[in-house]
């Protein structure tokens, strides 16, 4: 069974959402775009003073477009990939939110 198969909806949706993670993170990788992060858009004065924000939006722009990478080789190749491709695709982006709330939390610190 293929990926495919066990796809359901139109397929503009699945471009959509890709122009859209890639526009997000194209911002992000550049710098701007900080109202993005959640939790850091939120937070006090004192708090942000606590981050280096090119790093944080670099690193959390460099998580959207391992994402929106995914999406697009799912889009693309649908119809060779297996069904079980949707279960390693899962894997991928939570290790990928993972290894962002991690490198955010100890890297971006100043």
């Amino acid at each position: 069974m293929k990926l495919v198969d066990v796809s359901s909806g139109a397929d503009w949706i699945i471009w959509v959402i890709f122009v859209i993670f890639l526009l997000i993170s194209i911002m992000l990788l550049s710098g701007h775009g900080n109202w993005f992060i959640s939790g850091y858009n939120m937070a006090s004065k004192e708090e942000k003073a606590k981050y280096d924000e090119k790093k944080l939006c670099r690193t959390t722009g460099f998580g959207m477009a391992v994402i929106a990478f995914l999406i697009l080789v799912m889009g693309l190749f649908e119809d060779v990939l297996p069904a079980g491709f949707a279960y390693i695709a899962l894997g991928v982006v939570g290790v990928d939110c993972l290894v962002i709330i991690i490198v955010s939390h100890t890297v971006c610190k100043k």
